[in-house]
């Protein structure tokens, strides 16, 4: 039998001074700064037409600090897999300083990009510092119709804001950050483009990818020794966009997919998303710990919209079926068996069960951001609420909504001072036992960002 159904319990834990630090500055924000930012104004302005040219190069990024703070759920499922043989209080923090470098170089007919991030995370499980080259290729563009990309690249394919199950050749977004950058594969592509004077076909595109998987290049695409292919084309059809994709080659199963966006009126944009994925396998657990596995056909689909009212309020509605995801009884059977595998831990030291456990957790589907099937996203935000210039409030809403589990994150941005964001969030996780968010091990999370961009 599964676990009783049971509340979450309550975090507790004093918040540390780097958050309090962060509470106080905005709550600060409004009194200070009206007396800080005439400085920031007070050079003289000049016209340089240098200043204005276009340069050949381009050398930018962000460096930001990131900490963050969880509030622990001591009775959760995922707590206990991962806090078992350790003690902790009610809270745990984790600090992240995090640099990002883009350049870029042109000349004639050719241009060279580079995107690198480096890392360092301080938390509860180690402490790393890890550079990553998230992009880095070369672009030769002929003509106006052909461009042709060599190298590491995110391809950004689909149209939906907080997930893209059209988007073959992309890892993941955090619904979470999806804006955030996401490290690319290596590439090969060829993008063909043409324009129709017409009034129902006015633009057509065709980008063929290859994508090599070898010992080294591309191994976590999937399995190794294969040379895949890819292909999107894209139709701008009675002001309709419109791809259709495909990938095939033997690193994952042959798989298509199509996606749509539309303007119904100046404010109010309308789009979507599926993928149909062959022969996708699927290894689950019971409640004992019997793993089973199993081989259908996946369907993925996604409908959003987002409305821009006269007000600036921006609100962004999003329903995702995850044809991949685990139904509401394989989650709670899942669930069950940590279960069963901590109390064998506490009454004989045993930790096969756990071990088990984590081994599905990191290797199989449990361990992605979104492993049930049917997902709600809503956001809202307002630009200078109450005329209260460079703020921008937010609320987000992640929803199971098979299990009525949630996150909901309020936060606040600042961009008042040149060149500088700063944000704060609380995440807050709801749900019963036996649920996805339920049996997350955090109750609460609060983390403050300062980016500052060059």
């Amino acid at each position: 039998m599964g676990p009783a159904i049971r509340e979450k319990g309550r975090g507790a834990g004093r918040l540390p001074g780097a958050v309090a630090f962060c509470v106080l500055f905005f709550a600060l924000c409004p009194v200070v700064l009206p007396f800080l930012l005439p400085f920031s104004f007070a050079e003289e302005y000049t016209f340089d037409v240098s200043e204005v040219e276009k340069k050949p190069y381009h050398i930018g990024g962000y460096i930001e600090f990131y900490p963050i703070v969880f509030g622990l759920d001591k009775n959760s499922a995922m707590y206990k897999l991962n806090f078992y043989d350790r003690s902790v209080g009610g809270t745990t923090e984790e600090y992240n300083g995090n640099l990002q470098i883009e350049a870029s170089l042109e000349k004639g007919v050719s241009r060279a990009y580079m995107k690198a991030y480096t890392s360092y995370t301080n938390n509860w499980q180690t402490e790393t510092t890890k550079t990553t080259i998230f992009e880095g290729y070369l672009s030769v563009k002929p003509s106006s119709s052909w461009v042709v990309d060599a190298g590491k690249k995110t391809m950004n394919w689909g149209k939906g804001y907080a997930w893209n199950p059209a988007a073959f050749l992309d890892r993941p977004k955090d619904p979470n950050d999806p804006e955030l950058s996401r490290e690319g594969f290596i590439v090969s592509s060829v993008d063909y483009t043409r324009s129709f004077t017409g009034r129902s076909l006015k633009t057509f595109s065709f980008t063929p990818v290859l994508v090599p998987v070898y010992s080294g290049v591309n191994e976590d695409f999937g399995e190794v020794d294969h040379l895949n292919f890819a292909s999107k084309f894209y139709f701008l059809f009675h002001d309709t966009d419109i791809d259709l994709m495909f990938l095939t080659g033997g690193s994952k199963t042959t798989r298509y997919g199509m996606d749509f966006s539309r303007n119904i009126t100046t404010n109010l944009e309308i789009h979507g998303e599926f993928s149909l994925i062959n022969g996708y396998d699927k290894t689950y657990t019971d409640e004992n710990g019997n793993v089973f596995k199993s081989s259908y056909t996946a369907k993925n689909y996604l409908i959003g919209l987002r409305y821009l009212t006269k007000s600036d309020t921006t609100y962004i509605v999003e329903y995702y079926r995850n044809g991949t995801g685990y139904t509401g009884k394989e989650m709670r059977d899942f669930f069950s068996f940590i279960d069963t595998g901590y109390d064998r831990y506490i009454a004989t030291g045993n930790t096969a069960l756990l071990d088990k456990a984590s081994n599905l957790n990191q290797q199989g589907a449990y361990g992605r951001m979104n492993p049930a099937v049917n997902y709600l996203y809503f956001r809202v935000s307002h630009k200078d609420p109450f005329d209260i210039l460079y703020y921008t409030p937010a609320i987000t809403l992640i929803a199971n909504v098979d299990d009525k589990s949630f996150s909901v994150t309020p936060e606040i941005t600042y961009t008042g001072i040149t060149n500088l964001e700063l944000r704060l969030r609380t995440g807050i996780i709801a749900g019963a036992g036996g649920t996805e968010y339920g049996e997350k091990q955090n109750d609460y999370r609060m983390d403050f960002r300062a980016r500052y961009y060059f």
